[in-house]
């Protein structure tokens, strides 16, 4: 890295072609409309396991009639795309039309495709359900991406202003038939980067309304993110009063108890300690496994149990849960 195209990186990559941030957000709105994908430069930024401009053919065949055909097509993208839990840059290209193919796709390819794009526009996660990492977006800016050098953090900035640029597409998904498109469509907006207001406004009011647990969790997950990278001062006060209410369903309880420790930093309260100790919620390992945050935390079916075990026990020297046996047995182990 010592010859003249790396001298100033990556300062002297803001605002040129090599600047994903900059390259997606010239692509017109009637490229991403017309799905012109031979006038967007995917040439310039590899992925993990060949060139970029292998991307257009397979978003080709995703957006296709043949169903076979375009699972195969989102299978390949997800191993290009995504791999080991990390994001690209070409990655953020194809954010765009990832999200008219899945608004206008097969309706079965439609949550893995904005699961992509959530994964895409978020940082290396997997295992991470710590009050910190949890609802965690960003990456260290000086992380970088080996096939491109480009800083991870640009990508996912890239994806997500991809996000905010179409919420006219993600919007009318939160009250869709698919519980797990409203799931996942929660997730890719938990990344928005404006029209914030909007966004949680819309959220909250699908939550008053929905009556999926899977769901409801993923829509007050979603508002706390937003409201923890924005800096909403209300937030935990509204977390909170959802956890301590003992009339809301138990996922409402348990995700907001979440929330509420994602949040602050303040000792967890000996009530929401007991709340998420008690024998009952080992119950709600299986059902709120799909939960795509849980997902990612532990894959193998106890991501909500590896997620209270590591809040609570954090930042407290020696802090060991009631009783081992609350977190075995049960329907999940």
């Amino acid at each position: 890295m010592d010859d003249d195209r790396w001298a100033g990186w990556p300062e002297r990559w803001v605002g040129t072609d090599c600047d994903v941030r900059t390259v997606v957000g010239a692509i017109p709105r009637e490229v991403k409309d017309g799905f012109r994908y031979d006038e967007v430069p995917w040439q310039r930024f590899p992925h993990f396991y060949g060139p970029g401009e292998e991307i257009p053919g397979l978003l080709t065949t995703l957006g296709s009639e043949d169903a076979d055909a375009a699972d195969r097509a989102l299978r390949q993208l997800w191993t290009n795309l995504h791999h080991q839990g990390g994001t690209i840059a070409v990655g953020a290209l194809a954010v765009p039309f990832l999200l008219r193919i899945a608004a206008s796709g097969h309706p079965g390819l439609r949550a893995r495709i904005l699961r992509l794009v959530a994964e895409i526009g978020r940082c290396q996660h997997m295992g991470d359900g710590s009050r910190e990492g949890l609802l965690q977006v960003a990456e260290e800016p000086l992380m970088i991406e080996g096939s491109t050098m480009c800083p991870v953090d640009w990508t996912i900035q890239a994806a997500r202003q991809a996000i905010t640029d179409d919420l006219h597409l993600l919007l009318p998904l939160l009250s869709g038939p698919d519980p797990e498109v409203r799931s996942v469509t929660a997730y890719v907006l938990a990344a928005a980067t404006g029209e914030l207001s909007e966004v949680s406004s819309a959220l909250r009011f699908r939550l008053a309304k929905e009556d999926d647990a899977v769901v409801r969790m993923s829509l007050i997950l979603a508002i706390a993110q937003l409201a923890r990278e924005h800096q909403d001062d209300h937030a935990p006060r509204w977390a909170r009063d959802l956890w301590s209410d003992p009339s809301r369903p138990p996922e409402v309880r348990i995700g907001a108890g979440l929330a509420w420790l994602s949040l602050v930093t303040d000792p967890a309260p000996d009530e929401l300690r007991a709340l998420l100790t008690d024998p009952g919620i080992r119950q709600y390992d299986n059902l709120l496994q799909p939960v795509p945050w849980l997902t990612w935390v532990d894959p193998t079916g106890v991501g909500l149990r590896s997620c209270i075990d590591e809040m609570l026990t954090a930042n407290t020297p020696g802090a060991v849960l009631d009783d081992p046996p609350l977190w075995g047995g049960g329907p999940s182990s």
